[in-house]
């Protein structure tokens, strides 16, 4: 039985950093194949993957395979080689033709959300990158996967008094699937942030059922932000991977009721601000000391493993943090696809 390996290792003066996954080849063959747009780092592919530790807890592993990934952005994809597989490529999916890309059972992807976000221009289907949809749309019509999982922001379902969601829902139907809206407020499902995300899941219409929106483990008991992070306190420097970058400002600024994102102060106890990807230095202050959030605590609180490394920048890493969806809560949306997917056996 031959096998493969794909790994990553940081190498730092004092320190050397593993996330390696081992897979037979045939265990493989038996997963279902996913197809991943938009796929950034690869925080939504890590999900489907599982088998990773975060904190003291390994997501369980499910039963799919990413047969491959595409992103417009470089850096994104490096990053995402460097520690999930050699799977993901450069591409332009506004101009990629289906005909061109594998046939997969169930098609993800995170399309580009900063034009519907609440907190970006929100110009929405007006712009190139709010059509960018249409290349899901394109792929179901001429591939058909039994499953597509897309992922947005919630502000998504309301713009124009809901318009855009239901031009995009109505294309996505048209492609010959039957739709649902799946709203999960992240720290239900032990995120330790204050994150919301809309996920739209589809099914082939000859197909029976549909997948079942998955059960809020953490909804009286939110994870803290301190929870995440508390052992990082005293760390800053590269032992643990990213920890020694952050923007640097001595204080948050008091805006008082005009506070901007990214002045605040986290308070301990509960969980974090959102980590946001358009961070122009204005990643959140540490809860007790008197500095911004490090990168690798950003990457906490998205619930990536310590041993998966951001290797640009921190700018260029606060953004790949901040656009991808948490593992964490990706993996809880996988086993509800995996769950439908075996009653289809």
């Amino acid at each position: 039985m031959s096998s493969f390996e794909t790994a990553n290792v940081y190498d730092n003066s004092s320190h050397t950093y593993e996330l390696r996954q081992s897979t037979c080849k045939d265990e493989v063959q038996s997963k279902h194949r996913v197809l991943s747009f938009f796929a950034g780092c690869g925080g939504l592919d890590l999900g489907f993957i599982g088998g990773v530790r975060f904190k003291d807890e390994v997501l369980p592993e499910q039963p799919f395979h990413i047969v491959s990934a595409y992103d417009f952005e470089p850096r994104a994809v490096d990053t995402y080689r460097m520690n999930i597989g050699h799977h993901a490529e450069v591409k332009d999916l506004s101009e990629a033709e289906p005909e061109h890309l594998p046939e997969a059972d169930v098609l993800i992807g995170g399309f580009p959300c900063q034009d519907f976000s609440i907190s970006g221009p929100r110009v929405g289907l007006d712009s190139e990158r709010g059509n960018l949809y249409m290349a899901m749309v394109n792929y179901m019509r001429y591939h058909r996967p039994k499953v597509v999982v897309a992922e947005n922001v919630p502000h998504l379902a309301k713009i124009d008094g809901g318009s855009v969601m239901k031009t995009i829902l109505f294309d996505l139907e048209s492609a010959g699937y039957r739709f649902e809206m799946w709203p999960l407020f992240a720290p239900d499902y032990g995120v330790p942030q204050n994150r919301s995300r809309l996920f739209l899941i589809g099914v082939r219409d000859d197909i029976v059922g549909h997948p079942v929106m998955p059960v809020p483990t953490h909804k009286e008991k939110h994870r803290s932000i301190d929870w995440a992070i508390e052992d990082l306190e005293r760390i800053d420097d590269e032992t643990v991977p990213n920890q020694s970058q952050y923007f640097k400002a001595a204080v948050a600024k008091d805006r008082g009721r005009r506070r901007s994102q990214g002045d605040e102060t986290c308070m301990p106890g509960v969980p974090s601000y959102t980590i946001r990807a358009n961070s122009r230095s204005r990643i959140q202050f540490h809860y007790k000391l008197p500095r911004r959030l490090t990168v690798r605590e950003c990457a906490r609180l998205q619930t990536f493993p310590d041993g998966f490394v951001f290797p640009f920048s921190t700018t260029a890493n606060m953004k790949q943090i901040g656009n991808a969806v948490p593992p964490l809560l990706a993996n809880h949306v996988a086993k509800s696809i995996a769950d439908f997917m075996e009653n289809l056996l």
